[in-house]
């Protein structure tokens, strides 16, 4: 179950933590792997670890909340691999402020990276899946994303980008199911991460685990258990849904 092999997928954000986690696992299940992120050196060093063991992958440099990035790298890697099949719009930033010191700018910097990026991904993706008539877009959300009773305080602009994600999901679902394309949404809590680690201190960790039934932070490695299963062909009927990996967070 969940081979990969003869896919092609690209990972945002993939240099570090769970993007990387992802392309790790994607590779080890047989695709071959575009690693792509703001540092092409950490790319790199990414790419080196799937051919070590193994796999096939190529690193890229790009800006999800560019669209000339986007539109270059896309075109690079359909040169390299000949097609894609599977993107995991992982890519994003929380730069924790209270709401009312967030400027014009802290707004812009994280709608335009957590939420255009995924747009600009996904559109240019699905464009190219369309061509075989089959492929899978995996968003990552947040358990932060609205209307299910989890907030962070100091993350307005976050929480916004993270419920955009959800209800674009929902849409592209509906819109792409006829090429083939699957669309889903990953929302994690606490994983152990440089996201969380930059945006909590040993103390407020302790109340995230609080919160936790199973009492402890997440591993990146147990969120892209669920991005090789809603790659795969075992997940052809799902599409337009929210997978929680929360260790139960949001059961209280």
């Amino acid at each position: 179950m969940f081979d990969l092999t003869g896919k092609v997928a690209l990972v945002t954000g993939a240099r570090r933590g769970m993007g990387k986690s992802h392309a790790l696992v994607l590779a080890r299940q047989g695709a071959k792997v575009a690693v792509t992120d703001i540092s092409q050196e950490e790319c790199q060093l990414v790419v080196d670890e799937i051919k070590t063991a193994g796999g096939e992958a190529a690193a890229f440099k790009m800006d999800v909340s560019s669209k000339a990035d986007v539109d270059a790298v896309f075109d690079a890697v359909i040169k390299q691999f000949g097609r894609l099949d599977i993107l995991v719009n992982n890519a994003g930033i929380f730069a924790p402020k209270p709401a009312l010191e967030i400027t014009e700018e802290d707004w812009d910097k994280t709608i335009n990276i957590n939420l255009k990026g995924e747009f600009l991904c996904a559109q240019r993706a699905a464009k190219e899946m369309a061509k075989n008539n089959w492929g899978r877009i995996i968003n990552i959300s947040s358990i932060a994303s609205g209307q299910v009773g989890v907030g962070i305080e100091w993350g307005a602009h976050y929480t916004a980008s993270k419920g955009g994600i959800i209800g674009m999901t929902e849409t592209l679902a509906i819109e792409l199911a006829s090429l083939g394309i699957n669309v889903n949404a990953i929302a994690p809590g606490a994983i152990d991460a440089p996201m969380l680690q930059s945006g909590a201190e040993t103390e407020e960790l302790k109340k995230y685990t609080e919160r936790i039934p199973l009492k402890r932070i997440g591993k990146p490695e147990e969120v892209s258990a669920a991005v090789i299963f809603l790659a795969s062909e075992e997940a052809s009927y799902i599409t337009g849904t929210t997978i929680y990996v929360d260790g139960g967070w949001l059961s209280q």
